[in-house]
């Protein structure tokens, strides 16, 4: 008898943990066909732990930082401000400066403009041109380097004051800072996983960023409760951390960048899977934006293509589905991968206006649905898109290397919706509004 109840015992409790395994596999069930296995992989039990946005002292970081200023006469002005201590020394970052008073060569401005702080990506530093456009559209805008160096300065007409030739791009050009911060480089990115998590490039760059912001606010021609970010490509990545530990900003647009990046097809993914396990797993909960994003209560608009490599679709899906707050997106069918591709498109600017100017917003697509081989998505009836398309590929294969394809979707009063082609393997619907501006639904996958 003592034996048949120890049979039964077992019984139960392998019933029980198989009961468990169908419900854990369930729940992952949104694995789509054609998915490599390990992009659905969740990180291993020891990795999953809070996000720790307590590295960045808040009550510190609020408070503006000491400004050296180099250039306070142009168009374009250039600065140095306190950073973070860095392996016990303390650290000045580079900055250009821009505002309309500042392009109409004005050094007290009669009115107070909205403030944006720009991110830049991998390669890249303060640009000049950046603030510039910024400045022109209305805004007061501050973009400093992330990796301790500084751009040659721009030249200037002797006559007109306006910019006639920039350095920005020139990475020669560049020099390092005798009170610099870490480097931006994949090292620093990466092999940075230590019993100190403040001397790492992460922590550095998203303090500068909120540093930086904080210093936007207090100048007097600035509105200080309004006011967004924006970055590309690691800039973008940048954002989507700096937009969740500072939740002063009124918008975020992350550009290209995402999280999941030890996951599924990112060109980055190798770095992190070259770490220790340990290290692997403190870098994730550390650094990679899926830790942050469920924090993140800023309007937010994500910007990318359909084929970036860098921060490729599988793994951008997953990440705007962590947002709690508002979400846009914009994922345009080969669009390219660089600063400049980074910066042109007009949504951006459009979102920014709508979002601390109250200006007249993009149209604002409903999660889609599918019935059948139709996708649908609805929007305010008030709103009066002027053209639709489906956004499809029914390639197989690397995320990269799929040729995409639209075709003209139907536009009736509040809707959207258009057939799915029977081998179509991921779509998204994109809408455009009168000012030409498109949004998308999020990417659908096909379903085994």
């Amino acid at each position: 008898m003592k034996g048949w109840i120890e049979m039964q015992r077992c019984f139960h409790l392998f019933v029980l943990f198989a009961i468990c395994r169908v419900c854990s596999l369930t729940c992952c069930g949104s694995v789509c066909a054609d998915e490599p296995a390990d992009a659905a992989l969740a990180v291993a039990p020891g990795e999953v732990a809070e996000t720790p946005l307590e590295r960045w002292d808040m009550e510190r970081l609020v408070v503006p930082p000491v400004v050296r200023w180099l250039d306070s006469e142009s168009v374009v002005r250039s600065l140095l401000y306190q950073g973070e201590e860095y392996q016990g020394q303390t650290t000045e970052i580079f900055a250009y400066y821009a505002s309309p008073a500042t392009l109409a060569g004005k050094q007290h401005a009669a009115d107070r403009y909205p403030g944006i702080v720009l991110l830049h990506g991998g390669g890249g530093t303060a640009f000049s041109e950046w603030v510039e456009k910024w400045a022109r559209r209305g805004y007061a805008a501050i973009a400093m380097d992330l990796g301790g160096k500084r751009p040659a300065s721009p030249k200037f007409d002797e006559v007109t004051g306006q910019v006639v030739q920039r350095f920005d791009h020139v990475r020669g050009n560049r020099k390092r800072l005798a009170k610099a911060g870490p480097l931006d480089d994949h090292e620093a990115k990466f092999q940075n996983v230590n019993d100190d998590p403040t001397d790492d490039w992460q922590f550095h760059a998203v303090s500068a960023a909120v540093r930086a912001h904080s210093l936007l606010r207090s100048l007097p021609e600035v509105d200080a409760e309004c006011t967004a970010v924006t970055g590309i490509s690691w800039g973008g990545y940048l954002t989507c951390l700096t937009a969740s530990v500072d939740s002063r900003f009124k918008a975020a647009v992350p550009v290209y960048g995402c999280g999941f990046l030890y996951a599924g097809e990112s060109v980055q993914r190798p770095m992190i899977d070259r770490l220790q396990p340990r290290q692997r797993a403190e870098w994730i909960r550390l650094h990679d934006p899926s830790r942050f994003l469920k924090h993140c209560r800023v309007p937010i608009f994500f910007v990318n293509g359909t084929n970036d490599k860098h921060y490729p679709l599988r793994s951008y899906d997953r990440t705007y589905k962590l947002v709690q707050g508002p979400v846009t997106l914009r994922i345009k069918a080969g669009m390219k991968h660089s600063h400049g591709h980074g910066w042109a498109p007009l949504e951006i600017g459009r979102f920014v206006d709508h979002h601390l100017l109250k200006k007249h917003a993009m149209v604002e697509l409903a999660e889609p649905e599918v019935n059948g081989d139709v996708v649908s998505s609805k929007f305010r009836a008030a709103q009066k898109p002027s053209h639709a398309v489906l956004q499809y590929t029914n390639d197989q294969g690397p995320l990269v290397d799929r040729k995409w394809k639209s075709m003209d979707a139907t536009l009736a009063t509040g809707v959207v919706s258009a057939k799915i082609p029977a081998d179509a393997t991921i779509w998204c619907l994109a809408v455009t509004g009168k000012d030409g501006a498109m949004v998308t639904t999020e990417v659908m996958f096909r379903q085994p």
